[in-house]
């Protein structure tokens, strides 16, 4: 697959760039090129970004960075159980626990959601840091609601880490998980506090917290370019179009 020639690879993290060093140089950069195009694209095109992994797999699969982020690549485009294969595997490299909780949510894909609760109950979860005993906790609730058990994902969702008032990078996600368990439940004024505190937290836009809010609210999001009127609202005279219904105000009802 083609690499635009700004990227050289040394964009990679520090830590992946040291576990490449047992690889000859070309093949290094090679590979690394590779993986900077799946860290650059696995949001916005998570398929080319799968592309671009196996590419690196092939080149490079004996090294535990590759096998992750092929892992991440596949969870990215919902293949669940390949990803699991490649988490599974660099773990055995690396013989870290830090791929966990994403291997548990694999499980889920995989419509397994008793295992991603047996696996919430492992000793590795006391291994991880807070960051992934959160993303843990996010898992083993979404598993219970898989199973239908709504309550008890509300009840898994509480802890110290949803009642503090500190603002982590996983904070926006917990509380939005546990509005939405508490919306589902039909506990609806409690819903609504709880995505404005994730909202409160959400700096950067990861959750939808705003528009689940607007929702609760009542407020009606109306798509200014609607075609389904046009028969009625649009004349046409000698090849112009004429919408009666636009004043000079209305044309600028998007600029504000």
């Amino acid at each position: 697959m083609p690499i635009p020639p700004e990227v050289t690879g040394e964009e990679i993290d520090p830590d992946v760039r040291q576990e490449l060093m047992s690889l000859p140089k070309g093949l290094a950069e090679d590979v690394s090129r590779n993986l900077v195009m799946v860290a650059q694209l696995i949001d916005e095109d998570p398929e080319k970004a799968y592309g671009y992994s196996r590419v690196a797999l092939r080149l490079a699969s004996r090294v535990a960075a590759v096998r992750e982020a092929a892992g991440f690549a596949a969870y990215a485009t919902q293949k669940y159980s390949e990803a699991l294969a490649e988490f599974r595997a660099a773990r055995r490299m690396s013989g870290g626990v830090e791929l966990w909780p994403v291997m548990a949510d694999c499980e889920r894909g995989l419509g397994r959601p008793e295992r991603a609760l047996a696996m919430a109950g492992e000793p590795e979860v006391q291994k991880l840091d807070k960051a992934g005993q959160v993303e843990m906790r996010l898992v083993a609730a979404g598993a219970r609601r898989d199973l239908g058990q709504l309550d008890a994902a509300i009840v898994t969702l509480q802890s110290p880490e949803l009642a503090s008032s500190a603002v982590h990078p996983w904070t926006a996600r917990l509380r939005y998980a546990y509005a939405d368990a508490l919306l589902a439940a039909g506990r609806e004024q409690e819903a609504r506090e709880w995505f404005g505190k994730a909202l409160e937290a959400d700096k950067d836009g990861a959750t939808d917290a705003s528009d689940r809010l607007a929702e609760l609210d009542g407020v009606e999001f109306v798509d200014a370019f609607d075609d389904s009127d046009d028969a009625e609202d649009v004349e046409e005279s000698d090849g112009v179009v004429v919408d009666d219904e636009i004043d000079g105000d209305d044309r600028d009802g998007d600029k504000g």
